[in-house]
């Protein structure tokens, strides 16, 4: 038995937007992805020191190279 997130994605006119209009379907993908950065800063800024915008934008500066720099700075296993 399928799940609902399967069924939706199956019946989706975003799946026949990729092959009839790639161009259109490009762009969806980037407002998808600005919009979960806008959430994700968004988080960031309510939770991480909100009182001092300037300390959370250090830490997470630091926290951000810090993660990159335990990954080795490799972004390889985000490539398919």
């Amino acid at each position: 038995m399928p799940n609902f997130l399967t069924t939706v994605r199956e019946k989706s006119p975003l799946r026949s937007l990729k092959t009839v209009h790639p161009a259109v379907n490009a762009l969806v993908v980037l407002l998808a992805i600005i919009m979960i950065w806008r959430g994700v800063w968004g988080l960031l800024d309510a939770y991480v020191f909100p009182g001092n915008p300037v300390l959370s934008n250090l830490v997470c500066l630091g926290m951000g190279a810090l993660i990159l720099y335990l990954d080795d700075f490799s972004l390889s296993d985000l490539k398919r």
